[in-house]
């Protein structure tokens, strides 16, 4: 694939990012959109070095007055009505061109009158929209009414913001349609990178148990998983951490086995072995969804959200219609019965390759500057 390069009137830039504290799948998009801009600068509310990858450390951070706040600093999320504030106190004075990588208040930053403004957004901001039950919903009495108050400012930011933004990049149709939504605005679809030459699949794989790879928090829906297999009976393995763990665990039959600490050698051959990939939850793209296809796995998924970018029903997986144990039960015996072509699963992986990703992402970066030369 030809390289294409980056526009000539672009000299400085800036990239955005909520927090730098793991390296989830934002961090992954962050390292390959950081490949095409190597001398960018990142600025980020939050920074803990010893968490993030040598590739991002190389560059040159800038974190906010935050950072330095401890009490703040390991409950930033209780903390979300002053990310505004912080956000938008970053200086991009001299900058020409800056990506904001945003799911939560990054797109806010303030740009100069003349600089470029691109965000990619992996969703908007999931605590004050469409997650907010989730989130919030069993707060109760004088706290739920002082939630409900701050999101409610929170979304009306949320708004005002995305005005500061020229072009909006979602990273699925899913989270496309949620951006028209909420702020009324169109966006180009991109879906994030995959390390398909890393995810590959193996020769005489043991598929001896079905796999799910999750945060364990409640809109995963990995409860609704364990109740499907304490019915069924079959092998599930659970790769993930998170706030209910202890509560997962405690439903959960000698069946479903829970693995976490793993290296990422180790993530690949459970991948590779697994019966299928499965997840009940609705996600906004889903990353590992694709790292199964690539090791020739096939998904089994609740048909909502970024899945229906990458599954077609019944040749690269199965997509069940409702959310309930009674639906994936039945899915588990139906995927169970068929056979998917290896080749034909790797092949739909590399619609995501990370070479596409970055191509996209420098088309789409010249057309807007090319659009500014031509007023």
């Amino acid at each position: 694939m030809e390289k294409k390069a980056v526009h000539l009137n672009i000299k400085k830039v800036a990239i955005i990012h909520d927090w730098l504290n793991g390296m989830r799948g934002g961090e992954k998009v962050l390292e390959a959109i950081l490949d095409l801009f190597p001398d960018a600068d990142i600025f980020t509310l939050f920074l803990e070095e010893a968490k993030v990858s040598d590739k991002i450390n190389s560059h040159r951070i800038f974190s906010s007055s935050l950072n330095k706040k401890k009490w703040i600093k390991k409950r930033y999320r209780t903390f979300l009505p002053i990310l505004p504030l912080a956000i938008e106190s970053f200086n991009m004075k001299g900058y020409d061109l800056i990506i904001s990588s945003s799911h939560c208040v990054a797109k806010g930053i303030i740009p100069e009158p003349d600089a470029l403004h691109i965000s990619y957004v992996h969703s908007p901001m999931r605590y004050i929209w469409d997650q907010y039950d989730e989130y919030f919903g069993t707060s109760k009495g004088i706290k739920k009414k002082i939630i409900a108050y701050f999101a409610s400012k929170l979304r009306i930011w949320d708004v005002t913001a995305s005005a500061r933004v020229d072009r909006f990049i979602a990273n699925s149709t899913f989270v496309g349609k949620r951006i028209e939504k909420f702020y009324r605005r169109t966006s180009n679809v991109i879906n994030p990178p995959i390390d398909t030459e890393f995810f590959t699949p193996k020769e005489n794989p043991q598929r001896d148990s079905f796999l799910t790879v999750s945060a364990l928090v409640p809109y995963k829906r990995v409860d609704l998983l364990i109740e499907a297999f304490n019915i069924s009976g079959d092998k599930l393995i659970i790769i993930g951490q998170g706030p209910e763990e202890k509560k997962l665990k405690a439903i959960a039959k000698n069946n479903i086995v829970f693995v976490n600490g793993i290296s990422h050698n180790e993530l690949r051959e459970f991948f590779r072995d697994a019966i299928a990939f499965i997840f009940a939850g609705v996600e906004d793209f889903g990353m590992a969804f694709v790292e199964s296809l690539a090791c020739g796995t096939p998904i089994l998924a609740y048909k909502r959200g970024g899945v229906l970018d990458i599954v077609k029903d019944k040749q690269t997986g199965v997509l069940f219609k409702n959310q309930s144990v009674k639906d994936i039960i039945e899915s588990i015996k139906s995927i169970k019965t068929m056979s998917f072509d290896v080749k034909t699963l790797r092949n739909r992986s590399l619609d995501f390759s990370e070479a596409k990703f970055k191509e996209n992402i420098i088309t789409l970066i010249n057309k807007e500057i090319e659009k500014r030369v031509i007023k």
